[in-house]
């Protein structure tokens, strides 16, 4: 059964999604995703969701990932739930080699400078669960409206991700995956919050001139992780993990220089010099 999306499309408004038995309400996408709800140059990810979160910590140093569980078993008890929209648009149709359209993207932002957490910082968009968000994918579909101005009619939710424990800020996120073939016009729509919303060019991402690894000066080179250097942008952090994640498990990426290792003040002066521009 087709998961329908119920909406009058204006920001703050809540938000009604009915979920069919295979959907997000399930196990992390361990169900299959009807062929339907998705265009062919998507299924190599969908048909792999549960290899993504052993990919996200694959390029995390034992000791790091050590300390993220331990934060995120200590942090339970006080749980902070949040939801991210990972918006995937493009055409139905895919080149016949199985590799990405051109004219695919994905839905990014960057936070403002002004906020508490996370300042200045690429995202998806989304944010901390309501009470009366009836689960993340109506969390994660509420906050992009409310950021980007999302007409939500036109997405399909197609599956939830395993949670995820963000140390900085104790929340725990669960990324939404979803598909539009046309998402319509996005925009800034509330400055205090938003600095930039684009929808970036998949091949953006897996190009291996946009691809490096960074870290925070105050942590050193162990907490390294993939980030990408775009035009308007450096996606790094929890963000720049999920993509690279993703794009692994896809079969997306192509070989790119993982020594090149740049702290954050470094890699962040370089924004504007290379990298494709969202469009």
């Amino acid at each position: 059964m087709r998961r329908q999306l119920e909406t009058d499309g204006r920001p703050g408004e809540p938000v009604e999604v009915a979920v069919s038995a295979w959907g997000t309400a399930r196990a992390h996408g361990s169900d299959p995703v009807p062929p339907e709800l998705c265009p062919r140059w998507l299924r190599p990810l969908l048909d792999n969701l549960g290899h993504i979160p052993d990919a996200y910590r694959r390029r995390l140093p034992p000791d790091v990932l050590a300390m993220l569980t331990s934060g995120a078993a200590s942090a339970a008890g006080e749980r902070r739930d949040a939801a991210v929209l990972v918006l995937f648009s493009g055409p139905e149709s895919g080149p016949d080699d199985g590799g990405v359209p051109d004219e695919a993207d994905l839905l990014v932002t960057v936070r403002a400078a002004t906020l508490r957490h996370h300042a200045g910082q690429a995202a998806f968009p989304g944010g901390a669960s309501d009470p009366a968000d009836d689960g993340p994918v109506a969390t994660a579909l509420r906050e992009a409206r409310e950021e980007t101005g999302l007409d939500l009619a036109r997405l399909r939710p197609l599956a939830t991700l395993e949670r995820m424990f963000i140390a900085p800020s104790q929340f725990h996120v669960v990324p939404v995956l979803a598909y539009s073939p046309d998402p319509g016009p996005v925009a800034v729509i509330d400055r205090a919050e938003t600095a930039v919303v684009a929808r970036v060019p998949v091949r953006a991402f897996v190009n291996p001139a946009n691809r490096l690894m960074v870290y925070r000066g105050d942590l050193g080179h162990r907490w390294a992780g993939p980030a990408f250097l775009l035009n308007e942008m450096l996606v790094w952090g929890f963000t720049g993990q999920v993509i690279a994640a993703l794009l692994d498990v896809a079969g997306w990426a192509r070989p790119w220089d993982t020594t090149d290792l740049r702290e954050l003040d470094e890699a962040m002066s370089l924004v504007g010099e290379q990298g494709e521009p969202p469009r």
